[in-house]
């Protein structure tokens, strides 16, 4: 986590404790809630940036020669509307995978669409048609959950399987 995430997440909470003293519990349950759904989209994109480290990792100890460079406070387009996070890149010499994770953090940012909260994009250097775009939702037992957002409309849970064939696409491309 950054220094400007960690100052945030600071003045949520003396928000939060000043509105809960002054007896306004509805603005004290608004910052509640954002604070639980800043928590599950951390956890949601370090999830994904791990799984992928993880698999490069796999590719490495069997010859794979992956390189990896994050970079935090990164801004991305998704749709009409700004995401702010974080970004992996995964190379093999020129051909590089990268995988963006962020939501809008600003009222100008625009919107997470479809219900969710943070959207990422798996990109492949020079093949779009084998990228992907995700989106983070909060399924019934609380547990945030990828799903790709597929080009018929529909939405399919993020798999491993799914993520390995990204690293596989990296490492042999076709």
């Amino acid at each position: 986590m950054n220094q400007l995430d960690t100052e945030w997440e600071q003045r949520v909470r003396q928000a939060r404790e000043r509105a809960s003293a002054s007896g306004r519990s509805d603005v004290a349950e608004y910052l509640t809630l954002r604070a639980t759904n800043d928590l599950a989209r951390t956890t949601g994109i370090e999830w994904l940036f791990e799984a992928f480290t993880a698999l490069a990792g796999e590719a490495n100890r069997a010859g794979g020669g992956v390189t990896l460079a994050r970079e935090e406070g990164h801004r991305f387009q998704f749709g009409n509307s700004t995401m702010v996070g974080a970004r992996l890149t995964l190379r093999v010499g020129v051909r590089a995978l990268t995988i963006e994770g962020g939501w809008p953090r600003a009222p100008r940012d625009g919107i997470v669409r479809g219900g969710g909260l943070a959207n990422a994009c798996v990109r492949h250097f020079g093949d779009r048609a084998a990228s992907d775009d995700l989106l983070l939702v909060q399924r019934t037992n609380g547990a945030p959950q990828w799903t790709v957002l597929e080009t018929n409309g529909t939405r399919t849970p993020l798999s491993e399987d799914r993520l390995r064939r990204h690293i596989e696409k990296l490492l042999h491309p076709r």
